[in-house]
């Protein structure tokens, strides 16, 4: 666990709703400051971190005087509309307090399963974070139906760290971590400390029941890790009330249950850009670009372009050809291909000048590029 999570710059913390709420009475002042201090500490030491919060729904509940989750859909958007309220006022009260900056964002599991959207808000993300801003990320309850029924933040989590390329996932959950049986049913279940993210085994030994409060329970945690390992990210599961639990696993410290990701982050991102998304369109580049580009570290830039073909969206996926026609990359396109037209031998300088708006300076950003 020492070098996963000692070495780890950008780390998603992803906190359950009985911790937040301690066990449904309210948002927890104390809990929060505490997290926000040990994401101040981190930040401190370079770090670049996100929460992703649950609690707006029990929030509400408390502020609406609710003894009992309500089952019907509408009541249940409508404690998330007023519990939010509560859960930002106490983050940015909380992360002020430690000289840090804080911004509220809602997301739901359609804004990252669309591609122009998931540049929007990989992008409102990473510049947050380049601005020292802790982005505290909640799923937009109060307009989603299906998310507010299932996963408790857990599958959010693991979404954020694939959309922003992080190094760790941090779950903060109400119990120790992962144990091969439920410990309260069965003395000789064995705490697991370390395993491989997606081993099948795992979601057997997972499948228990979660707190009152939340609506998460192991299995979904076990299913987070899985899929935050798909780019490249290992998962912490920990008691959220352990003593400065995030600094001490920042420092190496053995703490929780360890899925580590059997994919390197670069290996994980290319396999996802050359084998899960459809081409969509293709841009010719000069030989100048092809070089930068091929040499590695290089974003494509408007003016290296000398042809657009295809039709494709912003957030598409587009092969990007040398002068012969051979595929050289593919990458995420910042602009339609009507945009792109517009900009071919153009500098970045002039995008807004052509098109009455930026996106980005570039046509593919280096981040979204692999080479073909």
């Amino acid at each position: 666990m020492s070098d996963t999570l000692k070495h780890a710059r950008r780390i998603v913390v992803k906190v359950g709703s009985s911790l937040v709420t301690n066990e449904g009475k309210g948002v927890d002042a104390d809990a929060i400051g505490n997290w926000c201090r040990q994401m101040a500490a981190l930040a401190a030491d370079g770090r670049e971190v996100i929460m992703v919060s649950s609690g707006a729904i029990a929030e509400g509940m408390k502020r609406l005087g609710w003894t009992t989750r309500p089952k019907e859909l509408h009541e249940l958007q409508a404690a998330a509309a007023v519990g939010q309220m509560g859960l930002a006022q106490m983050y940015e009260t909380q992360l002020r307090t430690h000289g840090m900056g804080s911004a509220q964002v809602l997301l739901t599991h359609a804004d990252l399963a669309d591609r122009e959207r998931y540049l929007n808000a990989r992008s409102t993300l990473l510049t947050l974070l380049s601005h020292k801003v802790v982005p505290v990320i909640n799923e937009n309850d109060t307009v989603v139906t299906d998310e507010i029924k299932f996963g408790d933040n857990d599958t959010l989590g693991a979404l954020v760290a694939n959309l922003v390329e992080a190094d760790a996932l941090v779950i903060l959950t109400d119990q120790k971590g992962l144990y091969s049986a439920d410990p309260r049913k069965d003395p000789a279940a064995r705490f697991i400390d370390v395993c491989t993210a997606g081993d099948p085994e795992l979601e057997r030994m997972a499948g228990g029941a979660g707190s009152s409060v939340g609506t998460g329970g192991m299995i979904t945690k076990v299913l987070a890790a899985k899929r935050a390992a798909r780019s490249g990210a290992s998962t912490v599961i920990a008691w959220g009330r352990e003593s400065d639990v995030l600094v001490r696993l920042s420092q190496g410290e053995s703490i929780g249950s360890l899925f580590v990701a059997a994919t390197q982050k670069v290996t994980a991102r290319k396999q996802w850009m050359a084998d899960h998304l459809q081409l969509r369109g293709a841009v010719v580049v000069d030989e100048g670009a092809a070089t930068r580009l091929l040499e590695g570290g290089a974003s494509l830039l408007p003016i290296g372009m000398v042809e657009v073909l295809g039709e494709f969206h912003r957030g598409d996926v587009i092969a990007v050809r040398n002068l012969r026609g051979e595929d050289i990359a593919r990458g995420l396109a910042n602009y339609a291909s009507s945009e792109a037209r517009l900009l071919v031998r153009r500098p970045s300088a002039e995008i807004e000048a052509r098109l009455g708006f930026v996106n980005e300076p570039e046509i593919i950003h280096r981040d979204n590029l692999v080479l073909a």
